[in-house]
């Protein structure tokens, strides 16, 4: 049986768009008195549809859907379900969302629920190329997370707007994979601003942006835009049994999100040494030091607090996001331009990225250590009469006692007392198996590495990016 896990997202009853009436050419053409030709009159029939398009029917709203859909993208995948009624297998239904693209790399950010427990996410751009995609990082706690596609050329970025400026009453446009039906287009207005919503025991959402531009199970992880085709606004979850009655999360708020959940030091253990501070305007946004640690790569480069960073290498730094991006991929020592104003005058600094201090076992050739590092686990072996009791088909496992927060297990579900019983295509028993795949010489031509692990009586699996130092 086909379902969403989309579950923010229950269905409303759509506006009828009011129709538009066409342009109609006169028949008769009077010009001092005298009526033209019906060539004349031909001609204006000829050329009137021209007209209305570029006059009348291409609305702002147009426009704006045709900039956002080329970075707005659809996500499927299955998820595994526990209870109710079972599929053909028994165990998954299908599921879909949206994304949008933040980075020409292939950086997407949804909605957590929409990722949540899937094993395998594909990514259909607009021109419907699929991907395989992979989570990068997510934050159940505001319902984001972050997925990457490595597709074949750079991707058009989402125009982003303000969230600091929205007016209740205002016009806004939403788009998203509503129901399956890919790159749907809706419209409303601002209803309200700043509301709280308890969906659930476990999930309650604040200062959400309330519309009633119509929106379904789908739609999460969609922009919400401004007449102007900014996103202002990330699509959450709708009132259930009401009529527009939608929710979205401010996009100035998603973007702090967005850049803790791509910090350098989060994802590839680098430190800049620098805290800063996004300000969005209706007419700009810009990216402010607040403050920068003693002995750090920030310091020795020379930023100060108060400095306002305006690109980093090539990137056109407006928000936190953009700084943390800029450094994604960079690799230590190497420098880095950094180009701020300082009370008004244009400097250029060097900064180099430093190993990050993060509290983890990084340095340690033990292979507990190892795993915990590379993998985010702590395993310990499973005695047979145990493993036999899972009644599994595989030979061995072992137990997980414990994930690392914000490591690569934890962004993929993993969770203690869960069993691993494999990765790629090697079983592991025991933790020398562990290393021996840790340690090929073509380990990077099999990332992201596949893993399979027993939960209860059902055997799940997913994919983990490994970073090896």
């Amino acid at each position: 049986m086909a379902g969403t896990f989309a579950g923010r997202m229950l269905p409303t009853t759509a506006n009828e768009l009011p129709s538009m009436p066409a342009a109609r050419p006169s028949r008769h053409f009077y010009f001092r008195g005298q009526c033209l030709a019906a060539c004349s009159a031909a001609l204006l029939l000829c050329l009137s549809p021209a007209w209305a398009a570029n006059n009348s029917r291409r609305t702002a709203i147009v426009v704006a859907a045709e900039e956002a859909k080329q970075a707005v993208v659809n996500i499927h995948g299955r998820k595994s379900v526990r209870g109710g009624e079972a599929t053909a297998d028994g165990k998954h239904v299908n599921g879909m969302g949206t994304g949008i693209i933040l980075d020409p790399r292939g950086y997407i950010i949804t909605n957590h629920h929409v990722i949540d427990g899937v094993a395998n996410i594909q990514v259909t751009l607009s021109d419907e190329k699929s991907y395989p995609a992979r989570i990068v990082a997510h934050d159940p706690k505001t319902d984001l997370a972050i997925v990457k596609i490595d597709a074949q050329a750079p991707l058009p970025v989402i125009r982003l707007g303000t969230s600091s400026d929205l007016m209740q009453g205002e016009s806004v446009i939403a788009m998203g994979n509503a129901f399956g039906y890919e790159h749907t287009v809706t419209r409303g207005i601002i209803s309200a601003l700043h509301r709280s919503v308890q969906v659930s025991d476990e999930q309650k959402y604040h200062d959400l942006i309330q519309t009633d531009a119509p929106i379904n199970p789908g739609n999460s992880g969609g922009p919400l835009m401004n007449i102007e085709g900014q996103t202002i606004g990330i699509n959450v979850a709708v009132r259930v049994g009401a009529q527009g009655i939608g929710f979205a999360i401010p996009i100035d708020e998603a973007m702090e999100v967005a850049q803790r959940l791509l910090s350098v030091e989060r994802l590839e253990g680098v430190s800049h040494g620098m805290a800063g501070v996004t300000t969005a305007t209706p007419e700009a946004a810009t990216f402010t030091v607040k403050s920068v640690k003693a002995d750090s790569p920030a310091a020795s480069a020379g930023l100060q607090a108060g400095d306002v960073i305006t690109t980093i290498g090539d990137r056109v730094v407006q928000r936190g996001l953009d700084f943390e991006l800029g450094l994604l991929g960079r690799k230590r020592g190497e420098a880095i331009a950094v180009e701020i104003d300082r009370n008004g005058e244009t400097q250029t600094l060097s900064l180099q990225l430093a190993e990050g201090k993060r509290a983890i076992a990084a340095a340690t050739d033990d292979v507990s250590g190892r795993v915990w590092t590379d993998l985010g686990l702590k395993l310990t072996a499973v005695n047979e009469a145990e493993f036999r009791a899972l009644g599994t088909r595989y030979r061995g496992g072992l137990k997980i006692t414990s994930v690392r927060p914000e490591g690569p297990a934890a962004q993929q579900g993993i969770r203690k007392g869960d069993v691993l019983v494999g990765m790629h295509i090697w079983e592991t028993i025991t933790m020398d198996n562990v290393t021996y795949i840790l340690d090929r010489d073509d380990f990077t031509d099999f990332q992201p590495l596949k893993f399979f692990i027993v939960r209860g009586n059902e055997t799940l699996y997913g994919h983990l990016r490994v970073a090896r130092r």
